[in-house]
């Protein structure tokens, strides 16, 4: 069973998310964006769901600065239902993405947050994976949204995240190709060094090859 939980910052609190609106206003140049939420996300698998309670206020969340909800998009404020504790429902209209680490790439909030767990339960790590969800608010057009995904989201790192409600954080990972192996590079004229740059897309030039070769 996978347990879900979204935290944002209280009013006040919310620096980060309004120093990234005023640099998308800013710097971007993207007006019409009104209001920015930041809120992260952490989905857990492999504790029961009386230890995940005890572990909202206490490993991913914060009371005093922070409130919770396990819905974001919650259909009315004043119902929030058993372990929602203030997070606004989204607001008609807004543009919602959310971003997550790569396969593979160490997330040092959802590694934080598996530790803190273990330690609290003295038993199994469980897998923890987290996002942040973004929540814009205004008058944008998809090309305003498009702007601001490829502004926060470093493809090195990072990737657009669903939204959807996961079964499982077990991730099948696809068997990657065989490394390719060249014979006779160290043979190659000028134009074989030129070729193999072109051929390849390499960010290099002849001096950088011709050093490689005779290296």
């Amino acid at each position: 069973m996978v347990s879900r939980v979204y935290v944002e910052k209280r009013a006040g609190f919310d620096v980060e998310a309004q120093a990234l609106l005023k640099e998308l206003r800013e710097i971007l140049g993207i007006a019409h964006l009104e209001k920015l939420r930041l809120v992260n996300r952490y989905d857990v698998e492999g504790i029961g769901s009386k230890l995940f309670e005890a572990c909202v206020p206490t490993v991913f969340s914060e009371p005093q600065s922070d409130v919770t909800c396990r819905e974001l998009a919650e259909p009315d404020a004043t119902d929030r239902g058993e372990g929602n504790t203030g997070v606004d429902p989204i607001a008609k209209g807004a543009r919602v993405f959310a971003v997550e680490a790569l396969p593979g790439q160490f997330d040092q909030r959802a590694a934080s947050a598996s530790e803190c767990i273990q330690l609290i339960s003295c038993g199994e790590r469980p897998e923890v994976r987290a996002a942040k969800v973004y929540v814009l608010e205004g008058d944008l057009t998809d090309e305003d949204v498009e702007i601001v995904k490829r502004y926060v989201i470093n493809p090195v790192e990072s990737r657009e995240a669903s939204l959807d409600a996961v079964d499982t954080l077990k991730m099948d990972y696809p068997e990657p190709d065989p490394v390719e192996v060249i014979g006779g590079f160290r043979t190659l004229d000028e134009r074989g060094l030129a070729s193999f740059i072109a051929e390849r897309g390499l960010a290099m030039d002849e001096a950088d090859i011709a050093f490689c070769q005779q290296y």
